[in-house]
């Protein structure tokens, strides 16, 4: 069942300072596709620097390419978005893996950051007798919120899904992982989805959560429980953190404050 449209209105604002001509690759933009459509947009850059953007073509991540020289350089996104995410399918099962389609396979691969080759015992022993669908995935996103404890500077842009195994500590992007890596270990398809995210207290942040492909389409779980997945405007979905980091920078910079804000509007 599609739930009633939602619209949000997405502000960003990013300040670095520049020692030397540096590159930089965002994911800034919200997704425009899947269950969700971008109404309107703009992007100011200040000052002027080389530019463009490009999307990937099977997912449809928007890649913002950018070149700056010495100094300030600031960057402001706006967005409205509307999202019509249907509502989780509580009755959807899983696939055996010769019925997926061939484009959601590789998700059952371990990745750099999700390591379910190692973690397939465990997973079996905590999660092998839960009743396979829907039912299972919420069943591991309990366990995560029961043992895993949020931790802000917990965990580095190396920590693994197997580091917050061990550790029981992480944030956002690491639970997602750990939700990612026990599905996989359980050939259910999953990858990182990370957006703009309505949080019921401040401060506003970018988000991770994750998606399972469960009764033919991907169902959206935030295994932190901080947010509604209703609430999200994706910005892009893929593999594990490396294929969705909002920047990856060139070169030496000092970052001033990253201010992504969220407020739904309708």
């Amino acid at each position: 069942m599609k739930a009633a449209p939602r619209r949000f209105d997405v502000d960003l604002s990013l300040a670095y300072t520049l020692p030397g001509t540096t590159d930089f690759v965002f994911q800034i933009h919200a997704l425009n596709g899947i269950d969700q459509v971008v109404e309107s947009e703009s992007l100011r850059i200040t000052p002027g620097a080389r530019q463009h953007i490009y999307e990937d073509p099977q997912v449809g991540n928007r890649f913002l390419r950018l070149q700056a020289d010495a100094g300030p350089l600031k960057i402001r996104y706006r967005a409205r978005v509307r999202v019509e995410r249907p509502s989780r399918n509580k009755r959807a099962q899983e696939h055996a893996v010769a019925e997926l389609p061939d484009n959601v396979l590789h998700h059952l691969m371990p990745t750099r950051y999700c390591e379910s080759d190692l973690l397939g015992p465990a997973t079996l022993e905590l999660f092998g007798n839960h009743a396979p669908g829907t039912a299972r995935v919420e069943a591991l996103c309990d366990w995560l919120q029961r043992n895993v404890d949020y931790r802000t500077g917990s965990s580095d842009t190396t920590t693994t899904a197997c580091d917050v195994f061990l550790r029981r500590a992480g944030v956002c992007r690491d639970f997602a992982h750990l939700g990612v890596t026990f599905c996989r270990a359980l050939n259910i398809p999953a990858r990182l989805a990370v957006g703009y995210s309505v949080f019921p207290a401040p401060p506003p942040d970018f988000h991770a959560m994750f998606e399972a492909y469960l009764g033919g389409r991907w169902e959206l779980f935030d295994p932190t429980s901080m947010a509604e997945p209703q609430d999200m405007a994706r910005i892009a979905v893929g593999r594990d953190a490396k294929d969705v980091a909002f920047s990856t920078i060139f070169g030496p910079v000092t970052a001033g404050p990253i201010l992504p804000r969220i407020v739904a509007v309708a």
